[in-house]
């Protein structure tokens, strides 16, 4: 096989590493670069006959963009191997949506599905808790940060102007770049941590969980227990008409109107409202005794 030449029956047989980055970036960079006739007739072999072959080298053939686009992004925090390898993934993707009539090359094509998997994924890893989820805030991530590299702290005016720019409310640039000074903390300190007053700054002093805490949950109990013992004794000193309705407005799963219970009593409503108010009195003086 020469190194022109991409022929039906003849791939890319180049091996790649799997443990070792930089080996695999040196094998990347040996896959021959494909000429527009080549990589037009590889797209139509896997497009019309779904070969597999022409698929493989399509992809190891621009293996040499994935990793330029990636190292674009390596002042993220994460690595390049992770960030190579969604590539990748996004250009799988291209590959296998790729029009060879289109008249573009394919790296054209495959460099925006790049990118999208590794902005995903940046966007997955970055931090702990997701920094940007809304559409406008994914737009802004990325742009809000090269732009913070460069300005700092923004002013108003360049709060405005970005806003404008990224066609987004200025509020929104705000409260993304808010999160983009943040920073990840620890649930709870590490061990290593000598110094105690700083246990008092870790979220698990001060985000506990009163609500599942046994001696609370006894108390609200107890105090539920105590309250519903006393409603009873209190509707039982009411008359039967007025704990009746008493019961019917406020106890009842589906409540009764007023009018509804003047027309059972056959009095007016206003006399219900009446009755309603004078037993609410009573219930109230009774559980206060």
């Amino acid at each position: 096989m020469t190194k022109d030449l991409v022929t039906r029956n003849q791939t890319l047989a180049i091996p790649m590493p799997t443990g070792n980055l930089d080996q695999y970036i040196q094998a990347a960079l040996s896959v021959p670069l494909l000429s527009a006739e080549q990589e037009h007739s590889l797209a139509l072999r896997l497009q019309n006959e779904g070969d597999l072959d022409a698929a493989r080298d399509l992809v190891m053939s621009h293996l040499r963009f994935v990793i330029r686009i990636a190292r674009g992004y390596s002042g993220y925090g994460l690595a390049l191997g992770d960030l190579v390898q969604e590539g990748n993934i996004g250009l799988m993707k291209a590959v296998k949506r790729f029009d060879p009539n289109a008249g573009v090359r394919l790296v054209s094509y495959a460099v925006h599905w790049v990118r999208a998997e590794i902005h995903e994924f940046i966007l997955r890893n970055w931090r702990i808790v997701k920094v940007a989820t809304t559409k406008a805030q994914r737009k802004l991530f990325f742009n809000l940060r090269s732009k913070k590299q460069r300005l700092g702290w923004l002013n108003q005016e360049e709060v405005k102007g970005i806003a404008d720019e990224l066609g987004v409310k200025p509020e929104v640039v705000l409260e993304m770049e808010s999160r983009l000074s943040g920073q990840d903390i620890g649930f709870d300190l590490s061990a290593a941590d000598d110094d105690e007053d700083s246990h008092h700054y870790a979220p698990a002093a001060y985000l506990t969980d009163a609500a599942n805490d046994p001696a609370l949950r006894v108390e609200q109990n107890d105090w539920n227990t105590e309250n519903n013992n006393n409603l009873s004794k209190a509707l039982a000193t009411l008359d039967e008409r007025s704990r009746t309705i008493l019961e019917a407005r406020w106890l009842a799963e589906n409540k009764s109107t007023l009018h509804e219970l003047a027309a059972r009593f056959d009095i007016s409503a206003e006399r219900i409202r009446q009755l309603e108010k004078s037993a609410m009195g009573k219930l109230k003086k009774t559980m206060l005794a």
